[in-house]
């Protein structure tokens, strides 16, 4: 459900399009329809109350005042009415409602004064019949400039309410149908739409994890869509070329190169025995740069089979790397009288690339023991920290920190470049450790900086995403800025039986 929002927003939209129309058109109808039937009502009532007047002043003209019950009482089960009808002095003479009436003066009752001045009126009245609406029509019977009787029928509103609810109710009905059809054909023209774009999102998605196996059609949905996917499938096809191309050359070139600079160094150190000794520091010098190149090759390859890879991370236990890195160097850091010394609280697993941890590690501890002077120590501290900098979860850091120069701020901002180095560096470095480092970190979902350490020299950080806040497949890599290491005396971190290798002062 979660991969169709596209569907859902043009079904919306298309629902929303269509209520409004129906809304304007049905809306004003009902109305229309309701005031139409009202009105006809009205002229209906008025229209027989001004006949049965005339019948009514005939009858009065002739004598016959005893018809007019009759006569009234027929027009009322006729018409489903009530007729009163007054003499020319406003005095009830026949009520089909209620006999008691009769004899009554009503003279003062708006409409029967009106119709008593030969003006007839029809109206909707609350006061003629208690506790209802109902439609009243007064006419007088005229006869030379007189006015002999008056005529007031009232009909119940009940019947116009019915049929003008029914024709709202009909409306509505109409409106749903109408409603449902198109969300039908709307949902069909969505899918038809959309159906493309989830097949070049799921293209897209192969395509990024290093393969495509399983390319968009080129013949469904709108023509333009069409031309999309065919420019995409152009696109996908040459750049697996190009990484699978880039791929042979990186798998050859580590074979192709590794052995004419192996042959290379044997030759020069077999000068060795034939120099002169005012050559043998030349000879040193060329033997030290096919080294350095050897190993920039095998950075160049190691860089070249990451980005050309599809890399997943995966739970790695963090401390036992930590510690067995920290063991592994610590021989190299007693030849030079440097301590390494493990800190922090235990993070528990995180999520990397396979073997990068121990790469990343390797990388930042060669750095800093480059750096470091004598009697000083690399201190490896691991922490969690809380999310900041746009991060999203919390993440687990490992700090590098080493005691030497350090870094200027613009040293520490080209640090990640390939081939940089200091202007006073004195070591032979490739410039290739830090870049590799940032490559391992950020395929492991992490980032990593250099920032100045408190105590002088380099806090080297890398945060990583623990193993049970693992990012989703298709959430792209947050890049954190971290804060500078605080340091790790307090209580609670690891003691001091865990120090590998410290240096005599």
């Amino acid at each position: 459900m979660a991969r169709r929002p596209m569907t859902r927003r043009l079904l919306l939209s298309y629902l929303s399009l269509i209520l409004l129309v129906l809304l304007a058109l049905e809306v004003p109808f009902g109305f229309l329809y309701a005031r139409s039937e009202l009105n006809r009502f009205s002229h209906t009532a008025e229209l027989g109350a001004v006949t049965l007047a005339a019948v009514c002043e005939e009858k009065l003209e002739h004598g016959l005042m005893s018809d007019l019950p009759d006569l009234a009482h027929s027009y009322a089960r006729r018409t489903d009415s009530t007729v009163l009808v007054t003499d020319r002095k406003g005095i009830v003479r026949v009520d089909t409602a209620t006999a008691s009436a009769v004899g009554r003066n009503l003279s003062s009752e708006p409409d029967i004064a009106t119709a008593l001045r030969d003006q007839p009126s029809t109206g909707i009245s609350e006061d003629l019949v208690p506790g209802r609406k109902v439609l009243f029509a007064t006419a007088p019977g005229t006869s030379s400039g007189t006015v002999p009787c008056v005529v007031r029928s009232l009909y119940s509103l009940a019947p116009l309410a019915q049929r003008i609810h029914a024709t709202w109710g009909a409306l509505a009905l109409v409106g749903l149908g109408a409603l449902a059809v198109v969300a039908l054909i709307g949902f069909v023209f969505a899918r038809w739409i959309t159906r493309p774009l989830r097949a070049l999102e799921d293209a897209t998605a192969q395509l990024a994890d290093g393969r495509l196996t399983n390319p968009p059609a080129t013949d469904r949905g709108p023509p333009e869509l069409r031309r999309l996917a065919a420019s995409f499938s152009r696109t996908a096809t040459r750049l697996q070329h190009l990484l699978h191309t880039q791929e042979a050359f990186a798998s050859e070139a580590s074979h192709q190169l590794k052995t004419p600079l192996t042959s290379l160094r044997l030759r020069l150190e077999n000068f060795e025995p034939h120099l002169a000794p005012s050559a043998q520091a030349s000879l040193n010098d060329a033997i030290g740069e096919v080294g350095r190149l050897s190993r920039m090759v095998q950075g160049l390859l190691a860089l070249a089979r990451l980005e050309n890879s599809a890399i997943t991370p995966e739970t790695v236990d963090l401390d036992a790397v930590v510690a067995d890195r920290a063991a592994i160097w610590a021989a190299f850091a007693g030849d030079q009288r440097v301590g390494i010394a493990v800190a922090g609280m235990p993070v528990g697993k995180v999520r990397a690339v396979t073997g990068a941890l121990e790469q990343i590690i390797d990388n930042l501890l060669s750095n800093a023991l480059r750096a470091s002077p004598p009697g000083t120590t690399i201190t490896l501290a691991t922490v969690t920290a809380p999310a900041n900098g746009g991060c999203t979860q919390p993440m687990v850091e490992l700090h590098v920190v080493d005691q030497g120069a350090g870094m200027t701020e613009t040293d520490r901002e080209r640090a990640f470049d390939r081939f940089w180095r200091a202007s006073d560096a004195h070591h032979d470095g490739t410039g290739l450790g830090l870049p590799m480092v940032q490559r391992l970190t950020h395929a492991s979902g992490g980032d990593v900086t250099l920032n100045a350490a408190p105590d002088g020299g380099l806090d080297a950080v890398v945060r990583l995403r623990p193993a049970q806040c693992a990012r989703p497949r298709n959430q792209p890599t947050v890049h954190c800025k971290c804060p500078p290491l605080r340091g790790y005396g307090t209580a609670g971190s690891r003691n001091a039986a865990e120090t590998v290798s410290r240096p005599d002062p």
